[in-house]
């Protein structure tokens, strides 16, 4: 199952970077869409709807925390794991958006193994979701 990825960040080299490690992991990458801060990835969840959310912390307009507080919110996004990417080294920072609902964290800098490490569990988790949900077919 191709899973489909949206890259949150207002460095437009961090997401390059970030694409080119989801391209190197052995994790089978269908689409992937990019935003700047919180409110453009709200648009872009508008018009699509995304596997994984992969968000900088700290961006213009509407940060990552606010971005997480929006998809908790709602009903059709909340479900979405989002995985924060911080060079942020505060723990009670961390601590929080793990409370507030953010399925981890990944420290800047970053290596592809590390991104995969980290959301190879969460595609796992949802695929065995998405199979629990599927309407079995009707056998002849």
């Amino acid at each position: 199952m191709a899973i489909r990825v949206l890259i949150v960040d207002d460095s437009s080299a961090v997401r390059l970077i970030v694409r080119r490690c989801l391209e190197q992991a052995e994790i089978r990458i269908g689409e992937i869409w990019e935003a700047g801060n919180g409110e453009e990835a709200l648009g872009v969840l508008a018009e699509r709807t995304a596997d994984l959310i992969l968000s900088d912390i700290n961006m213009p307009k509407m940060d990552g925390i606010q971005l997480l507080s929006a998809l908790k919110q709602d009903r059709r996004l909340a479900s979405i794991p989002v995985v924060m990417l911080t060079t942020e080294a505060a723990s009670q920072l961390v601590v929080g958006v793990i409370r507030m609902g953010a399925a981890g964290y990944i420290k800047k800098p970053f290596t592809p193994a590390q991104i995969q490490d980290k959301i190879a569990p969460l595609i796992k988790a949802g695929a065995q979701a998405s199979m629990q949900n599927e309407v079995p077919m009707p056998q002849d």
